[in-house]
């Protein structure tokens, strides 16, 4: 594997590694990520609470596309990188508007803003590169 080549590779890495690392603690403490997020941490949770198997199962995703994002930065995969800056404003939409509308708590805002500042610095980086749209070849 090697080093990213370029700023938005770079912005692509740190992106992953966090994403990697931060699933791995949901994994292993489910608690400690309730809380950084702003969510009630219950000592016991009663029948029919899928809590625990949501975390899990949210865990393990970001595991993996924590993975994705490094693969590609070493790769220097540009057009993954292009993909993830609208889906990641995307996704910044949604967290957002949970938080504005009531049905998360304010500290998952962060998740939200995480998310909108990574596409915003790896579309900056894109543009900055003068790769932020795929070159039209003449056929």
């Amino acid at each position: 594997m090697r080093l990213p080549r370029s700023f938005s590779g770079w912005t692509i890495a740190v992106f992953g590694f966090l994403a990697f690392a931060l699933g791995l603690l949901g994994l292993v403490s489910p608690g400690t990520q309730l809380s950084m997020l702003g969510f009630e941490v219950l000592d016991e949770r009663p029948a029919g609470d899928y809590t625990a198997v949501f975390m899990a199962a949210s865990s393990m995703a970001a595991v993996n596309m924590g993975v994705y994002y490094v693969f590609a930065a070493s790769a220097d995969y540009t057009p993954f990188f292009r993909w993830t800056v609208p889906f990641r404003l995307v996704t910044f939409t949604v967290f957002t508007a949970l938080v504005v509308t009531g049905t998360a708590p304010s500290g998952f805002f962060g998740v939200g803003l995480w998310e909108g500042l990574g596409a915003a610095v790896t579309g900056f980086a894109l543009w900055r590169e003068g790769k932020l749209m795929p070159s039209r070849q003449a056929a």
